[in-house]
């Protein structure tokens, strides 16, 4: 069964997709508003805050700058490539990036396989869990991102990685 359930957060509100399993809600989906290929709630679908608990206490604890590495049951999706990929997203440590050359390298992928790694990060189900965010372009510019370019820039200075603008 799919449930849901959404939270507040500095990146607005987050939807909060996952599967009910016999040992709880395993995430299959987190994603902000107005975020590229983000899923739209189903009639179907469960409301089932209370299955989302362990989940949405890590995530405030993040935006507190409580947490630094996530430890949630999610559920298994993608190609074997995009999980290739994905596993060196989870692998990027708190409060760095890396560039997409560098990922692809890492992946042993040359040539216009490089493209598919970005597609395969722009693809990413798990906003902010799997840190898509801290994949930067090669001249240090913030390239695309599913959930919107300023989002990623308030992630990565919250994690330390770009300091704030002053005004």
């Amino acid at each position: 069964m799919t449930a849901y359930t959404t939270m507040d957060s500095p990146l607005g509100v987050l939807l909060l997709v996952g599967e009910e399993t016999a040992d709880g809600t395993t995430l299959t989906s987190l994603s902000a508003p107005g975020q590229k290929n983000a899923p739209a709630v189903g009639p179907d679908w469960l409301h089932h805050p209370d299955g989302f608990k362990e989940i949405t206490r890590q995530l405030t604890a993040y935006f507190a700058g409580e947490l630094t590495e996530f430890d949630i049951a999610r559920t298994p999706s993608g190609t074997a490539f995009q999980q290739r990929v994905w596993r060196a997203l989870e692998e990027i440590p708190y409060g760095t990036s890396t560039t997409y050359g560098r990922i692809a390298e890492r992946l042993g992928v040359a040539g216009r396989q490089v493209q598919a790694v970005g597609a395969a990060i722009g693809a990413n189900p798990l906003l902010l869990v799997r840190p898509c965010h801290r994949v930067i372009g090669a001249d240090g510019s913030m390239r695309g991102y599913a959930a919107g370019v300023e989002r990623k820039v308030r992630l990565l200075t919250h994690e330390g990685v770009l300091q704030p603008t002053l005004l």
